[in-house]
């Protein structure tokens, strides 16, 4: 490992990055490039952040280097081998949900690297963990837009970026890209913002960059206000009643936006983020995405419920007798790559889907682009009883039956 004040060129993939040391010995980044290096006052020093220590990690892996810094992670060739990686081009946004942090991702950050160790740096999320989660999915999402702007402002090279989001970081993750999205493409010929691409996405950029996929974990997608959203209280209405009534009381802003009970003088927040706003374009960020995918666990998980991390109607849940499990992923019980899609006309004749209108007109906004759902059950795994953390490996000791479905994302993944 290399020290805090060592003055020589620290290379890892990002050129003209030196590590120094800010008065008060916490470890910083200085961008300097490294043409100019020679002379000490030729260039100012730009402060781009500071990260704790430890402040780099590095494991072999054949001819290839996993490097760590800070929650980035990325690969190299190691000096003498005949491979050689480039600046990965793709960068891939990881968001933790409520009270969790950048290591719930750990397990999933360094499977991507294995598997794509020239292609994409994975980014997991430090802006939002622990008590910061109450803040409610706006400031989170604020936040998280000011984070991943100030990374790919640091980096040169990269052109593309995804997000992978876990529980409440997939609300956090919408409203975020909502505020990064640029209605014009610098990928292709300037067109207006009602234009499709060839592929059926419409035209723009997130943060400058080309979207591909838009990735998310047992999410809220529409809240948790009753209907068994929230399967702890087991559907029982005197609890939901209760439990939306003190949601903020536990864990604030974010609990009046996941019950829907915020009151500002305007819809609840969710609803408003299932279509474009005047400065925020929710719904057309989305569409920028070339795949959007929802994970949802289709029993035992306690925080969410199925029909909200799926974005579907009860009706439109599959039978478990249809639920078949795959030999390369045993926890992956259902596929639905979004090919069909129902209508509004057929969502407006359903008179259960009526009495739901707020989960009705959320479902609605969201499905008017596809979404690939996949349906995951840990029902035969001793770990079932924590699905809501297995399904993403929070944590491998304890969630390591998840590891399929951390696989079948990253097989799946446009790169």
């Amino acid at each position: 490992m290399l020290s805090a004040g060592a003055p020589s060129a620290f290379a890892f993939g990002i050129t003209g990055q030196y590590w120094i040391r800010q008065p008060g010995g916490m470890p910083c980044l200085e961008l300097r490039p490294r043409a100019r290096s020679t002379s000490a006052d030729g260039v100012a020093a730009k402060w781009m952040g500071c990260f704790r220590s430890p402040m780099m990690k590095t494991e072999n892996k054949g001819d290839v280097v996993i490097v760590q810094r800070s929650e980035d992670l990325w690969a190299e060739g190691m000096e003498g081998s005949s491979t050689r990686r480039g600046i990965p081009e793709h960068l891939v946004v990881m968001v933790n949900g409520l009270v969790g942090s950048a290591k719930d991702w750990r397990f999933a950050a360094e499977q991507f690297i294995k598997k794509h160790p020239d292609k994409v740096i994975v980014h997991r999320s430090e802006c939002n963990s622990s008590r910061l989660t109450f803040d409610g999915v706006d400031l989170m999402g604020e936040r998280l837009a000011d984070e991943v702007l100030s990374f790919v402002n640091e980096r040169d090279g990269i052109q593309k970026i995804s997000f992978v989001a876990h529980s409440l970081g997939g609300l956090i993750a919408r409203y975020a890209i909502g505020r990064l999205y640029d209605p014009s493409n610098r990928f292709s010929p300037p067109a207006t913002t009602n234009q499709f691409k060839e592929d059926g996405n419409w035209q723009g950029t997130i943060a400058g960059l080309e979207a591909m996929n838009f990735i998310t974990f047992a999410s809220p997608h529409l809240g948790s206000r009753g209907h068994k959203q929230l399967p702890l209280l087991c559907g029982l209405p005197f609890l939901e009643q209760r439990a939306s009534e003190a949601a903020h009381l536990i864990v604030g802003r974010t609990g009046k936006h996941l019950f829907l009970t915020d009151d500002d003088g305007r819809a609840p927040l969710l609803l408003r983020m299932v279509e474009d706003g005047e400065d925020i374009k929710f719904m057309s960020a989305l569409r920028s995405f070339k795949r959007r995918v929802a994970y949802a666990n289709a029993n035992y998980d306690h925080m969410v419920g199925w029909r909200t991390s799926s974005i579907r109607r009860q009706q439109e849940l599959p039978k478990y007798h249809l639920l078949v499990e795959d030999e390369r992923y045993p926890h992956i019980v259902h596929v639905d790559k979004g090919e069909t899609k129902n209508t509004a006309e057929e969502a407006s004749s359903d008179v259960l889907a009526q009495k739901y209108n707020l989960e009705e007109a959320m479902i609605q906004g969201l499905t008017q682009v596809p979404w690939e759902r996949v349906d995951v059950s840990f029902q035969k795994s001793r770990q079932r009883y924590i699905a809501h953390n297995t399904i993403q490996v929070k944590s491998y000791w304890l969630n390591s039956d998840g590891a399929d479905v951390v696989s079948h994302l990253i097989d799946n993944f446009l790169v």
